[in-house]
């Protein structure tokens, strides 16, 4: 992952009342309003396990999944193995009764997702991990004894990640283990080195950062550091900026409406700064307990993939040049190609009059420029310290974005 990727993350199927699952949904202050709806809708007794059986994903299609991640531009996807409530998308020895084969949709929907993505598609198959299980009564055990006991990780945790990566060799995992405990409890260390060493994937693999506290952005292949992060300025390490179309929440909500998902125009910009700055963008969409992507959902993934197909050539592959953004006229954020030839500034904004003028000293003598949408050769000149460059007023037509690449003449 060492070249600047987009990717999309798949989040858990969350059955839709519970809205953020029990640990927000059992939470006495910032959960009330889940409890009145609880309250309302609900049988006085009806326990989340219950939920399951409404989990059907009876409309989950693989194949149709694979094909619209391939057509949204991604090079990887991440699917959300198991989610901080404990059940597995997968038929795991270590989560009986309470995972996706013995429940609910009776479909090892891991297996499924990991054979469409690699027959249909050359996208990269990785799987999000949360080592925490809030209300498993081990792991409260172990809180309880201030993690000097570590039976949920030695009986659960540790022996279903070494389930997951032998079953499904993903190339990605995203764990998901800071806050409370520390990577000694987990026994990171212990699973990283024999995921490097002696794994199936050791020789493809790649890992994020949040394996205890304290390790997230200081510890990993690429640090994640915190959910929708997103500094705005070069990194010296490799990052990830895991983000959520919906602005509001990681799963799908039946109460949503149309502001709270993030315009086409806000999303290239999201994927513009964070590649510009040296990451890679992980774009989590919600399915329903259907196991249907939503309409929005899709028609935002289409629309960065058709975005994609025309100024790729400034993501895929890039490197960060030694100037971000350029504000002189416009918001515009640079990146140039790895063999360093060509340079390109993508305009998130259309400049007034038509005419692009740039501060950035670093810009190529005598260049020439290109507007890749139409791969016209634009006309420019030098004002000052700045060279400002005439584009095609027909160009401006609504596009979330504009590239333009610079070449040094022959």
């Amino acid at each position: 992952m060492d070249s600047l990727k987009m990717s999309l993350e798949t989040n858990h199927i969350k059955q839709p009342g519970t809205v953020w699952i029990n640990d927000r949904y059992q939470t006495a202050e910032s959960g009330k309003k889940y409890q009145d709806f609880m309250k309302a809708h609900y049988a006085p007794d009806f326990s989340y396990q219950e939920f399951a059986r409404d989990f059907t994903a009876e409309f989950f299609n693989a194949t149709q999944w694979s094909e619209l991640f391939k057509a949204a531009g991604a090079r990887y996807v991440v699917l959300t193995s198991k989610h901080h409530e404990g059940f597995t998308l997968w038929p795991s020895k270590y989560s009986f009764s309470w995972n996706s084969v013995d429940v609910g949709p009776h479909k090892d929907l891991v297996g499924d997702l990991a054979q469409a993505v690699r027959q249909n598609t050359d996208l990269k198959f990785g799987l999000y991990h949360s080592m925490y299980e809030w209300f498993n009564p081990m792991y409260l055990n172990d809180k309880n004894n201030n993690f000097e006991t570590d039976t949920f990780v030695t009986q659960k945790i540790y022996p279903e990640l070494l389930e997951l990566v032998n079953n499904y060799h993903p190339e990605v995992i995203w764990s998901d283990g800071d806050w409370d405990a520390s990577d000694t409890y987990w026994k990171s260390k212990e699973f990283l080195a024999w995921l490097y060493n002696d794994s199936p994937v050791k020789d493809t693999v790649v890992v994020n950062d949040r394996w205890g506290s304290n390790i997230p952005c200081h510890h990993g292949g690429y640090y994640t550091c915190t959910d929708r992060y997103n500094p705005g300025v070069l990194q010296p390490h490799k990052w990830e900026n895991c983000m959520t179309i919906d602005r509001n929440s990681w799963g799908f909500r039946r109460n949503a409406v149309l502001a709270d998902y993030l315009s086409l125009k806000e999303l290239v910009h999201e994927l513009v700064v964070t590649v510009s700055c040296g990451g890679n963008l992980l774009m989590n969409v919600g399915p329903t307990k259907d196991g249907i992507i939503a309409p929005i959902f899709e028609e935002r993934l289409r629309g960065l993939g058709a975005w994609l197909a025309v100024n790729g050539e400034a993501i895929y592959g890039s490197r960060p040049w030694s100037v971000q953004n350029d504000t002189t006229t416009g918001d515009v954020w640079y990146t140039q190609s790895a063999n360093k030839q060509n340079l390109y500034a993508t305009l998130l904004s259309w400049p007034k009059y038509d005419t692009l003028c740039l501060g950035a000293k670093e810009i190529p003598d005598n260049p020439q420029i290109l507007l890749l949408s139409n791969s016209v050769k634009l006309k420019w000149k030098k004002v000052g310290e700045t060279i400002c460059v005439s584009l095609p007023a027909d160009a401006n037509k609504g596009e979330p974005a504009w590239t333009l690449r610079f070449q040094k003449k022959e």
